[in-house]
Order: C-alpha cells, then structure tokens, then sequence
C-alpha cells in the first residue's frame, strides 16, 4: 500500500527537475505572504499597544479570523483573486499572522514598568519609551510566534496552491494522487518537510543574531561560578 523509503527517495531523485520546477513557486508564496504577515503584525501590534480602546476592537475580530476553515476560504480567495500570486500570498498571511500579532502585545505588555518609569523620568515620550524598552522586551515572545508562525507558513501555501494554482508542491501533490503516485506524493511531502525545518532554523539563526544577550546570558549561566574551586 505504502512505496518503501528507498523507492521515495529514489523517485524524489529522478524527478528531482520537476519537484525544483515546483518548489520555487511555494518558496515564493511562503515568503511573500510571511513578509506580509510579519509587517502587518508589527504595524497592528505598535496600534493597539498606542491605542487600548483598538485592541479591543480589534481582537475578537483577528480571533474571529482564524476560527475561518481554510478549506472554505481558499476556493473563495482563489474565486476572487484568480490564481496568481495574490490568493497565495493572502492565505499565507492569514495563517501566519495571529500567533505574531498576539506574541508582539503580550511582549509590549511584560516590559518592566521600572525601566518605562526611570525613561519617563528622564523625559523620554511615549515612542521613544517603546522603541528603547517595550520592543525589546517583546523580541522573545516575537520570536517565539515566529516560530510557531514559520511552520505553518508553508502548508498555508500548499494548501492554497490545492485550490487553485498552476505550479508548485501543492499542485505537483494532487497531480501525483490523480496519477496513483504515493512515492511522488511522499517525496513532495519530505520536499515541504525540508522546506520548513529549513525555515525554522533561519527564524533561529535570526533570533540569536538580533539578540545576542541571549546567547551571552545561556553562556554565563551554563558557566562555572566564579568562585569555584578547580
């Protein structure tokens, strides 16, 4: 019922052309509609942190948004949109942007009202405050959805690219199953799979570049005290 391993691997490897033919199209889409994601996040997330009375406007409508069945929405956006790059991009963005939009307050809200208050003391206003104290305190909790945002960009992808797409995995996977293909199925499969772990480790990567405290800190915690003995 099921190709053995080494047949998957040995089919990803024969159509090795075709499968990089429709890799480049997802790996489009997931990057154009992340971009957008992660824009729109920080742009709402500043709003509502400016204006409280927008995040309570706004919230039961982005909760409202992600309880939408993607299976429902995807053949509408595609009905609307046509099948080019812009549905793609909008399902993306739509599946990616919650867990960063809610990551990026709940940062704001955690930053020390100590440093807030010594900062207003010293007369910085109220944009200055939240560019020196409450963005960085949120960069780990942004991180974090970022993470957590990252893997379902890709299947936010394919999926939209099963409702109505030209190229990529997710046409290339349904074109294997009307075909009885499973091993060209699989291998795309192991393709997204790769894609995605590839995509997390970047977001990793990044986190330890724009916080290299972090690291430093692991470090000194992981160390010897600096009183001990050899």
């Amino acid at each position: 019922m099921l190709p053995a391993p080494s047949r998957v691997l040995l089919q990803a490897w024969e159509n090795r052309a075709a499968l990089a033919e429709n890799t480049l199209p997802t790996i489009r889409a997931t990057l154009a509609g992340f971009a957008c994601s992660l824009v729109a996040a920080f742009v709402l997330s500043a709003l509502v942190d400016f204006l409280a009375p927008l995040r309570r406007a706004l919230f039961p409508l982005l909760i409202v948004s992600q309880t939408l069945p993607l299976v429902a929405i995807a053949p509408l956006i595609v009905l609307w949109f046509g099948f080019g790059l812009m549905p793609k991009i909008l399902l993306v963005a739509l599946v990616t942007f919650f867990p960063m939009m809610v990551a990026l307050v709940e940062g704001y809200a955690a930053t020390s009202k100590e440093i807030s208050q010594m900062l207003a003391a010293m007369g910085a206003g109220r944009w200055r405050i939240f560019w020196l104290a409450r963005l960085p305190s949120a960069l780990p909790y942004f991180f974090a959805g970022l993470r957590i945002s990252i893997t379902y960009a890709v299947v936010g992808a394919i999926f939209a690219e099963y409702a109505g797409a030209a190229k990529g995995l997710g046409i290339y996977m349904l074109n294997a199953k009307n075909n009885f293909r499973p091993d060209l199925v699989l291998a795309a499969v192991a393709v997204s799979a790769a894609l995605t772990l590839a995509l997390f480790g970047l977001a990793v990567l990044i986190q330890r570049l724009a916080m290299p405290w972090e690291n430093a800190g692991s470090e000194s915690r992981g160390g010897k005290p600096s009183g001990e003995s050899r």
